[in-house]
This record gives structure tokens, C-alpha cells and sequence, in this order.
């Protein structure tokens, strides 16, 4: 008899950032007012950035997030927050934002968001307590079928070890500053990638790039995934910006950052052990 073996909990993490979050959200909303209706489950992260930033208006201090930078106003800022139960990171506009496929991304007057989380990546620690190396890094904003947020936000956290492998054999083969299909970061889901040398993304904006590329290809933008990892090419500080979508040719099923990101964050250990 054949067995089909499908894979257990795709996407457990945004499972976890759905329910956590939206157990945070019921307790800010009833904390607030008790009259208050408890908001969906899938705008519960927005409640949490609208209570952050009421936080550093009042106080000072960005809690319950990490950080929140309003240096440019509501419009452009955004925060950085831990969700309840999950170990990587999450930064988030501070203006309403639905998600990949909103065009307010594609407008000069957007905010470069993955440049932020870039910079945000310092508070990242990994098993053994060292700050993760540059090629370990992962961004990754998920498409709508994977998303437990309609709010837009980008997963910092650690490269999983067997893409960050696969794209180490994968960087010095690519040309500088033209997409190519570099097959199966994640298996059986066919990634696109672009090289960019640049040190830390300033001038470089992944979701104005991919939709430039692969805009054509998907019937909706809400389909895309955008990861953006570090990579380092010949002594280089280099940017991998790596894009796919639901129901690309050969793909299974849509990934996400759950296929990306190493929640242990143990791939620079497993690196020098």
C-alpha cells in the first residue's frame, strides 16, 4: 500500500502569532474598556501596534513592543515586537497596512519597512548567545494564504539551516542585479532571486523589485512571498532578495516563514560545531 506523507502544521507560527496576539489584543481591548468589543483574531496585531504607540505617546516607553519609532510621524513609522509564544521577531508599520499586496508599497512616499528590519536584526541573539552571522539573517513577509495577520509585518529571525546552505552554493553563481529562478530554496517550491550588493538595503526596495519582476506572473499580489537574507560574495556584503508565489510551476503548496525561519535560532551553532 503507498502512504502520502503530508507535512504536519505548515504554518505553525503564524498559528501561534494569530492566537497569541489576538489573546494580547482581548486583554489591551478589556483593559481599556470593559464595554469594548474584542477584536478579530486577524486584526488583533493592529490593536497591539495602536496600543504600542498610545504607550510612547503617553510614557515614553514602547510597551508591549520591543521599539517604536515614530521619527517621522504615524504615517511612517512603525514597531518591532516579540509575539506571545514565538521566538522570532515581527516589524510592523504603525500605519494600517493589509499586507504584501497593498499599493501603498509601491509608492516612492512608502517607507523602506525591510530596511528597518534589517537594522532591527541586533536584537536578535542565537542559541549560543552570539549575534547571528550576516548570511544567517531571514526578513520574510508571507503571502495571504499563509498570513494570520491582515496586518502587514515582516518575520526577522535565522535562516533555517538548509536554505541558508543552499543559497551559500547558490550566491556566487548569480549575476549582480538580474533575477533569476534558482529552484527549491524551500523543497518543492521554486524561489526567484536577485543580487544586490549593498550592506544594509538603503536604496534597495524589495517589494517595489519583485512586483516589477514577477507582477506579471501572479494573478494576485497577495500570493507573493518576499524574503531578503544576507549574503556575503567574495569578501562583499551582499543582499539576496528571493521572491515566490502560490501555485508557481512545480510548487506544492504556498511557504512561508515557517519554511524560512529557524525558530531556535541554531544554524550559526550547528555552523561553528
Amino acid at each position: 500500500m503507498t502512504h502520502i506523507q503530508i507535512p504536519a502544521q505548515r504554518f505553525p507560527a503564524e498559528r501561534w502569532l494569530a492566537w497569541g496576539l489576538a489573546l494580547a489584543a482581548a486583554g489591551l481591548a478589556l483593559t481599556m474598556s470593559a464595554a469594548r468589543a474584542v477584536p478579530s483574531h486577524r486584526a488583533a496585531l493592529w490593536q497591539v501596534v495602536r496600543s504600542c504607540v498610545a504607550d510612547k505617546h503617553l510614557t515614553g516607553l514602547p510597551y508591549p513592543c520591543l521599539a517604536v519609532d515614530l521619527t517621522e510621524g504615524e504615517e511612517r513609522g512603525h514597531v518591532v515586537l516579540r509575539p506571545p509564544w514565538a521566538n522570532d521577531m515581527i516589524l510592523t508599520p504603525t500605519r494600517e497596512s493589509v499586507g504584501v499586496e497593498d499599493p501603498f508599497l509601491q509608492s516612492p512616499e512608502a517607507p523602506n519597512y525591510f530596511a528597518e528590519a534589517w537594522r532591527a536584526r541586533t536584537m536578535i541573539a542565537t542559541a549560543n548567545g552570539r549575534p547571528p552571522a550576516r548570511d544567517q539573517i531571514a526578513l520574510v513577509v508571507n503571502s495571504r494564504p499563509v498570513r494570520g495577520q491582515d496586518q502587514l509585518h515582516i518575520h526577522i529571525g535565522c535562516l533555517v539551516p538548509e536554505a541558508r546552505r543552499f543559497l551559500a552554493g547558490a550566491a556566487p553563481k548569480l549575476p549582480l542585479d538580474q533575477w533569476r529562478l534558482i529552484g527549491p530554496v524551500v523543497p518543492h517550491q521554486p524561489f526567484w532571486a536577485l543580487r544586490v550588493r549593498s550592506a544594509d538595503l538603503a536604496g534597495v526596495e524589495p517589494f517595489r523589485l519583485v512586483r516589477a519582476e514577477l507582477g506579471g506572473a501572479v494573478r494576485d499580489p497577495a500570493d507573493l512571498v518576499i524574503a531578503v537574507v544576507g549574503a556575503t560574495v567574495s569578501g562583499n556584503d551582499e543582499i539576496l532578495i528571493l521572491a515566490s508565489y502560490e501555485r508557481a510551476p512545480g510548487s506544492w503548496w504556498p511557504v512561508g516563514s515557517d519554511n524560512l525561519i529557524d525558530q531556535r535560532c541554531q544554524g550559526e551553532a550547528e555552523a561553528r560545531g
